[in-house]
């Protein structure tokens, strides 16, 4: 199926590296005008090398420089909330700092992207398409992950809320909740050999997402062959939530 978002203006948070990155490359590649919001600048000088792209140095976890970062990326037909955190704790050990900071970087910093540019949007009447990247782990308990597993329940309820009051606007906005993918993030959080048998035992395809899996299914749900999907919590996890 062929994509083109030719004379489309995307931004992507948490385009830096991982995932995003894949979603920037992908977007890019498919005729859109980027723009990426990432903590990291070397991340991001090394992606201006790779694609055209505009990028904006921003902390997330805080919510000023969130707005001001979503305001200063300018009009926006599509946007990609993908900036995220995991600090791994046990649930008896976890901090009010690590739930604070996961709070912040994955829901809170979406509520306001995702505000700034669909009041863009709204105002000039031409409708546009969002993608929330959630996770698996909104909707299963995982050992360690108590702050993350919450605030991608956050994303999904986040979601659907913005569906509801957005879909009058002709403003679409679904999610996709992937099973684990081969990030650095992800192979920090799975490198240890008997929990990465474990989550790989139960996803019958037997693989991790890649990052380009994740990026195809977000291309398609921000795509006007998507017209009527909205709403939608879309798993890309190789099987995982059907057992």
């Amino acid at each position: 199926m062929d994509i083109q978002f030719n004379g489309k203006r995307a931004l992507v948070s948490g385009g830096g590296r991982g995932i995003g990155k894949q979603i920037a490359l992908l977007l890019n590649e498919m005729g859109a005008e980027v723009t990426v919001i990432d903590k990291i600048q070397e991340d991001m000088d090394a992606l201006s090398k790779e694609i055209n792209c505009k990028t904006i140095n921003a902390d997330l976890s805080d919510a000023s420089s969130a707005r001001q970062a979503a305001e200063q990326a300018g009009d926006i037909d599509l946007l990609v909330n993908c900036a995220g955190i995991v600090v791994l704790q046990p649930f008896l050990e976890t901090t009010v700092e690590n739930f604070d900071e996961n709070m912040a970087v994955n829901v809170r910093a979406a509520m306001i992207i995702s505000q700034v540019v669909t009041r863009g949007m709204i105002d000039r009447k031409q409708g546009g398409a969002v993608v929330n990247i959630s996770s698996v782990a909104s909707v299963i308990g995982l050992a360690d992950h108590t702050t993350y597993c919450i605030s991608k329940a956050g994303v999904d309820e986040l979601t659907r809320v913005m569906a509801l009051e957005l879909g009058p606007h002709n403003i679409r906005v679904n999610a996709v909740q992937p099973v684990t993918t081969m990030t650095p993030m992800a192979i920090k959080a799975w490198s240890d050999p008997k929990k990465k048998a474990w989550m790989l035992e139960k996803i019958p395809i037997g693989r991790f997402n890649e990052p380009i899996d994740v990026a195809n299914a977000v291309a398609w749900l921000l795509c006007e062959k998507a017209a009527m999907v909205h709403g939608v919590l879309l798993p890309v996890d190789g099987g995982f939530l059907a057992i």
